[in-house]
């Protein structure tokens, strides 16, 4: 089968490699979309977790053998470890992704976990199925904020995360929205959500700030913008640097929180949200003929899409 392989520093191509073996308690599934993630394409620059030859992929829907429509969680986890039985799968000690350490989603076909598989609703479009996975992101960050109803929000960077993110602050009764990115094709995304006050940078103070981008200068803005006592979510893994100002935290008692994917209620949950998605700013490519180029034109800074999906 054709499947987009990364195969070195900052390298990708389509190759013909093996089917997958469903293992036990496995399912192979036909992929019928799969979303290029951010952490991607920063994350192959310099392998990581990610060790080439490796097909990534961990944003997917597609269907099983038996004929479902299904969205696949991609957080294998052990289900045992001191984490795993406080409910807090995210951070299992032994957690694996597919398309990260194990086989994903750019492929024709993938094997996952029969536990990982999650029926759609039967009108649901493939665009948005796709999305499930992000959206569980956002589910789980405005989770670990204590909800955002009746809540000042800013969201930093409107790529596809900080973009659900708006959406479910927006359809959890956020009491105002903002949000902020340097690409103005990402700002009109953001206008089309029904965001009114958009810009380069945020202006003013929130009871909650989402970094999406994940580097020093966002994060040091998201907790300058936040009220005293407020609360940052780091979302983003751009790069390392904390960028903030300690004293600050301090003084002004606000608080940080990482957040890292999601439960699997939470990717449930997330289904409902992103089946009502505006995906005007989504565009589907053939993984076969156009996948590599514009995984490497995003790689290199192609500003549209805001999501680019590939189509075994």
């Amino acid at each position: 089968m054709k499947a987009l392989v990364f195969t070195g520093p900052g390298l990708v191509q389509v190759d013909e490699v093996p089917e997958p073996r469903a293992g036990l308690n496995e399912t192979v599934v036909s992929v019928a979309r799969a979303g290029i993630c951010g952490s991607e394409l920063h994350g192959i620059r310099q392998p990581g977790f990610r060790k080439p030859p490796m097909i990534l992929g961990h944003e997917f829907a597609g269907r099983t053998p038996d004929g479902r429509r299904v969205a696949v969680n991609p957080l294998l986890v052990c289900g045992s470890c001191d984490k795993c039985s406080a409910h807090k799968p995210q951070l299992c000690r032994d957690r694996v992704l597919l398309g990260v350490h194990r086989a994903g989603a750019f492929a024709e076909r993938v094997a996952v976990p029969d536990s990982a598989i999650h029926e759609l609703p039967s009108t649901m479009s493939w665009e948005a199925a796709a999305l499930v996975e992000p959206t569980a992101n956002a589910v789980h960050a405005w989770g670990l904020a204590g909800g955002v109803s009746g809540r000042r929000v800013g969201v930093i960077g409107c790529g596809t995360i900080g973009l659900v993110c708006l959406f479910v602050a927006q359809s959890s009764g956020a009491s105002a929205l903002a949000a902020a990115d340097v690409a103005p094709e990402r700002r009109d995304a953001a206008r089309r959500l029904g965001v009114q006050e958009v810009g380069d940078a945020l202006a003013g103070e929130f009871d909650v700030v989402v970094d999406a981008v994940g580097v020093g200068a966002t994060r040091a803005a998201a907790m300058d913008h936040l009220t005293r006592g407020g609360t940052a979510i780091w979302l983003g893994l751009a790069a390392p640097d904390p960028g903030i100002n300690g004293q600050a935290l301090v003084r002004d008692e606000k608080r940080v929180i990482g957040s890292f994917a999601y439960s699997d209620a939470e990717f449930v949950e997330a289904i409902s949200y992103a089946e009502r998605l505006d995906l005007s700013w989504v565009e589907t490519f053939s993984l076969a003929t156009k996948g590599a180029l514009i995984f490497n034109e995003l790689m290199n800074g192609r500003p549209l899409p805001v999501k680019a999906l590939l189509e075994p």
